[in-house]
């Protein structure tokens, strides 16, 4: 059975958004390896803002019990 015109046109269609123009899967694997360095970059920001978090002393006043059990 051949495959019909729709099925052709699919087919057409994949192949030409992944080898036409100018190595557009190198610019979608760069465009890529873009997206990991700045998710890992972000996952580093994120450690030190935690460390920060850690050497900060808390000022806040504790209750007094003696009044809140009042």
């Amino acid at each position: 059975m051949a495959p019909s015109w729709i099925q052709l046109l699919i087919v057409v269609i994949a192949a030409v958004l992944l080898f036409g123009g100018r190595g557009r899967i190198s610019a979608i694997m760069g465009d890529m390896a873009k997206g990991i360095g700045a998710f890992r970059k972000g996952l580093k920001d994120e450690e030190t803002k935690a460390g920060d978090e850690d050497k900060m002393v808390n000022v806040t006043p504790k209750k007094d019990e003696s009044q809140a059990s009042s």
